[in-house]
């Protein structure tokens, strides 16, 4: 009993011990492939974030060169047909070469003018992406990167923009190259049990090794954060629901299935905002501590004693940190140089390497391509055997002993011979690998075609050649024209000069020196405050102003003192108008019309004497009627009332036919009076205006049934002359009403207001064009507007078909002396 109570002591203690060991030998595995899982996952997320930038910076300078391109420039700066050929030729080219998904220029406001994808069903043509930030960028002289879904083509792309200068070095447009992200998605897919994710601003999932994370959000999201992403227009449309993702400690997050992964971040340089996360499967890292565990125990339920199985833990820990390292290692060697190889075969650029006797050893796949070789064709040969005769020379006798020597070449110009003996311009840069002791040992080269460029410039020669002709051609018109405007300037009976935007006298002619008595000299660069008197400088610098503000030109009658007293000029101030909008000349005319002014003033005092002897005329004729021939049929009234009263017994009808002579020597009476009335109403002298117009309009109203309101608004006593006029105008205008408007209502309103008398006669008849107004025909409304002038007034009718008339009268309640203009 004591024996197998020790035996069974023993392998319990022994079972004890190896579990004991066993559990401490799992956890401890399993701590050391935690860290060890930390540390891959750290290094692989840095080699991810270096990959990625890398890949995302390789085309800034295919866009620059693009932008730099004759083509595109013409084509921004003019979009014409053939300009827009020929960018839409250079788009194509950059397109196929490059291996993007598509190339294309947009104008200074965003829209796309011209495309490589022109004739796709998704063409960005007459598409706008003047919101895209690498737009705004370059629109401000800046080469943009930029990352996001288009809006058009709904592909995930790489966006590089450039800005293209058009004349004068302003920027006329944006060229812009969209690459695709496959390669670059190639780049980050690793093994099962690893995801790798490129977040975006607002954590939107932008590229991962697992499709179905892609354009979800890697944390949870609000509202606002989907409006966010909405208004940056960077990952579509929506929505963005949340990827499931969830942290559940330092370093560690879990899915929606609950899975359980190690997780590395790292920003990706150039690129504010954007994230490379690297995930391990938790669940992956425990089968490493795991599967030793069951191998070590089965060795220990075999008979193993506790210390040789800690013996064999400790060393097959070892032995796994070292093979797991090496395989690491390994791994991550191998995918370096398949990246690498891919870059150096896929880079849109001529590489090649050479060794240190000048033998081609490798060139890319673009370097073959381009120049019409496989690559048994040349692998081996001397790189100047494809060389031009006088680029060979040069690399033999200068480059290639100056690049052996100090392992350095940038912006080499040769001549390269294609299979086919085209000729193609290219610069090329290398640098050289050295070993421990210094020897070289392989080169790479980078070669740039510059053949467009050269074409560019020959054309750009070409056409400053054109262009220096046309210079002198237009130095020949200027000349020419220049001559026929002084010309006109010196023998114009016109003054005429010219004024810069501050107001200072620029240009004179020779009348202006007349006028005066001031010398070209003496009037250059100043501006009126120092050459005219205050009054004069500010009444010039008046009208000036109006010229500025209204951009309109200004016609004002001026009174200018000169020797022989006051004359008058008509000028005219028009402005001349920039490109950009503002006024920066100011040119006036002024021509002498003094005496066109003295005949108008003797034909306005012959109109007015005229009128006068009309008036006088009138109130002769009235008082003759209402005197002279009212007597008479007052008379003749008195006899034939004798004879009806005579009549009526003796004789009824005789007595009959003197009772209608009765009546009609009233009514002759009535009209005698009413005509005398009309030619001279007895309330103008007496009462004055106002009555005298009441008088009138319910006169109108009794003779013709068409309402007529008379209003008064505060007037003024009016002197006799102004009162003839205002009442003759009423008086004119309702006779028009009655004879040609058909109105049922008319309104007389007559009042003043700022030293203005106002008389408006507003009717709601047919009305008619006032364009079509003929006053050689209407010689009611010249009269009208003669006696309005003659008062120092205006007359303005208003009137428009279906819409009545309003005929206004504005005269001054006191006439003033002064200029008119």
């Amino acid at each position: 009993m004591r024996l197998r109570t020790i035996l069974l002591i023993l392998s319990l203690l022994a079972l004890v011990s190896t579990a004991v060991g066993g559990i401490y030998y799992y956890y401890s595995l399993q701590e050391s492939a935690l860290v060890l899982a930390r540390r891959r996952a750290a290094g692989q997320t840095e080699v991810l974030t270096n990959q990625i930038s890398s890949f995302l910076s390789q085309n800034q300078k295919p866009v620059k060169a693009l932008a730099s391109l004759a083509e595109l420039q013409r084509a921004a700066a003019d979009p014409g047909e053939a300009n827009l050929a020929a960018a839409n030729l250079v788009l194509d080219r950059f397109q196929k070469a490059l291996d993007v998904d598509v190339c294309y220029l947009l104008n200074r406001k965003g829209m796309t003018i011209a495309s490589s994808n022109r004739r796709s069903l998704d063409s960005f043509v007459g598409h706008n992406f003047a919101f895209r930030p690498y737009f705004k960028q370059a629109l401000a002289g800046k080469a943009a990167k930029y990352l996001a879904l288009g809006t058009t083509s709904k592909k995930r792309g790489a966006y590089y923009s450039s800005p293209v200068l058009g004349p004068k070095g302003k920027i006329a447009g944006v060229a812009v190259i969209k690459a695709p992200i496959s390669l670059l998605e190639t780049s980050i897919v690793q093994g099962d049990m690893d995801a790798t994710l490129l977040v975006g601003p607002h954590d939107v999932i932008f590229s991962s090794s697992r499709p179905e994370w892609v354009n979800k959000t890697l944390w949870p999201s609000t509202l606002e954060d989907w409006e966010a992403i909405a208004r940056t227009r960077q990952f579509g449309e929506g929505p963005w629901p949340w990827s499931g993702i969830r942290r559940t400690g330092e370093h560690k997050v879990a899915d929606q299935r609950g899975e359980e992964y190690l997780y590395y971040t790292r920003p990706v340089t150039n690129f504010p905002g954007w994230r490379v996360y690297y995930l391990t499967d938790l669940s992956m890292v425990t089968q490493w501590a795991f599967k030793p565990y069951v191998r070590t125990t089965g060795v220990v339920v075999l008979g193993l004693c506790i210390f040789a199985g800690l013996g064999v833990y400790f060393l097959y820990r070892k032995a796994s940190q070292e093979i797991n390292r090496r395989r690491s290692a390994e791994l991550e060697l191998r995918r370096s140089e398949e990246r690498y190889r891919r870059l150096y075969h896929k880079t849109p650029a001529l590489l090649h390497s050479i060794d240190p006797n000048g033998r081609l050893m490798n060139v890319s796949d673009y370097w073959a391509e381009a120049m019409g070789y496989s690559d048994q064709e040349v692998i081996g040969r001397r790189l100047v055997d494809f060389l031009t005769p006088a680029s060979r020379r040069h690399a033999e006798r200068e480059v290639l002993p100056r690049f052996f020597r100090t392992g350095n070449a940038k912006d080499i110009s040769y001549q390269f011979v294609k299979k086919n003996g085209e000729v193609v311009d290219v610069l090329l840069s290398a640098i050289a690998e050295r070993d421990d002791e210094g020897r070289m040992v392989n080169s790479l080269a980078v070669l740039v075609d510059v053949t467009a460029l050269k074409h560019t410039e020959e054309e750009l020669r070409q056409a400053q050649d054109k262009l220096s002709e046309y210079s002198r051609d237009l130095e020949r018109q200027v000349r020419q024209r220049t001559r026929e405007i002084t010309s006109f300037m010196k023998y114009t009976p016109a003054v005429v000069y010219m004024k810069d935007a501050d107001g200072r006298y620029i240009m004179v002619n020779s009348r202006f020196e007349e006028l005066f008595e001031m010398s070209t000299e003496r009037v250059w660069g100043n501006t009126v405050d120092s050459l005219f008197p205050p009054d004069i400088a500010s009444r010039f610098h008046r009208y000036d102003q109006m010229v500025v503000r209204g951009k309109q030109p200004v016609q004002v009658e001026e009174r200018i003192p000169q020797e022989s007293g006051f004359n008058t000029y008509l000028s005219v101030r028009f402005p001349i108008i920039n490109e950009i909008g503002e006024v920066s000349r100011i040119c006036g005319i002024m021509l002498n019309i003094t005496d066109l002014k003295r005949a108008q003033e003797k034909l306005r005092l012959l109109s007015g004497s005229i009128m006068e002897s009309q008036e006088k005329e009138r109130r002769a004729i009235a008082r003759e009627l209402h005197d002279e021939l009212g007597q008479v049929l007052t008379a003749l009234r008195i006899d034939a009332v004798w004879l009806r009263q005579r009549l009526a017994e003796a004789d009824p009808k005789a007595g009959s036919r003197a009772d209608n002579m009765c009546d009609l020597i009233d009514q002759t009476i009535i009209e005698v009076r009413g005509i005398a009335t009309r030619l001279r109403p007895p309330a103008l002298e007496d009462l004055g205006l106002v009555d005298a117009l009441e008088w009138h309009t319910s006169d109108f109203e009794r003779r013709t049934g068409i309402a007529c309101v008379f209003k008064a608004l505060q007037v003024p006593e009016v002197e006799d002359q102004l009162a003839i006029a205002a009442y003759r105008v009423a008086q004119e205008a309702l006779t028009n009403v009655a004879r040609h408007s058909g109105a049922t209502d008319v309104e007389v309103v007559l009042g003043a207001e700022d030293g203005m008398l106002n008389l408006s006669v507003i009717d709601n008849g047919d009305g008619f064009s006032v364009e079509l107004l003929s006053e050689g025909k209407e010689l009611g409304i010249a009269g009208m507007r003669e006696r309005a002038s003659l008062a120092g007034g205006s007359l303005a009718i208003k009137s428009a078909p279906g819409r009545g008339t309003e005929v206004r009268l504005s005269v001054p309640l006191k006439p003033t002396a002064g200029e008119t203009s």
